[in-house]
């Protein structure tokens, strides 16, 4: 599933931290903004983790660290990382904004439980070939696309779950 070294915490490489940090520090400072200890803080944090959350969860896992961090400081950081290209904020069918990381990551699509709400992570070379076959089929060029198909996982299904 996913394609993270072992090195670092949670599996991310200690290079690819390094790199979004510089990734974002060059990128604040083209929009005149400054790093802060806060924001260090939540950047450390989202980037150290696998899998998605949402700006709640985030905030929880901060302010275990530091009290005083807003939820207003790690709603503005998190969109600094979408636009940066550093997370990738996925409204699934629930409708709540999830954030993902994209250090070190390949692309991959997603199998999600509409019982629990667990997210499946998988990679597929037969289903992109299709997609690209579809694309030139019909003399599209893709930019970029999300498949997510929605079910029950197996854990719901043994418990009968609908």
């Amino acid at each position: 599933m996913s394609s993270h070294s072992p090195e670092g915490p949670d599996g991310v490489d200690p290079a690819d931290l390094d790199a979004a940090r510089a990734a974002l520090s060059r990128f604040m400072a083209q929009r005149g903004l400054k790093s802060t200890r806060q924001r260090d803080r939540i950047v450390d944090t989202f980037l150290s983790q696998e899998g998605y959350l949402n700006v709640e969860e985030l905030l929880e896992r901060v302010r275990r660290q530091d009290a005083r961090i807003s939820s207003a400081t790690v709603y503005r950081t998190m969109k600094l990382l979408a636009e940066c290209g550093l997370a990738s904020a996925r409204r699934f069918d629930d409708g709540q904004t999830r954030y993902e990381p994209q250090v070190g990551r390949h692309h991959h699509d997603h199998l999600i439980c509409t019982a629990c709400t667990r997210i499946i992570e998988f990679e597929d070379e037969e289903i992109e070939a299709l997609q690209e076959q579809a694309a030139a089929r019909h003399q599209f060029r893709v930019t970029h696309h999300k498949l997510e198909l929605y079910g029950l996982c197996a854990d719901c299904q043994q418990r009968g779950r609908t």
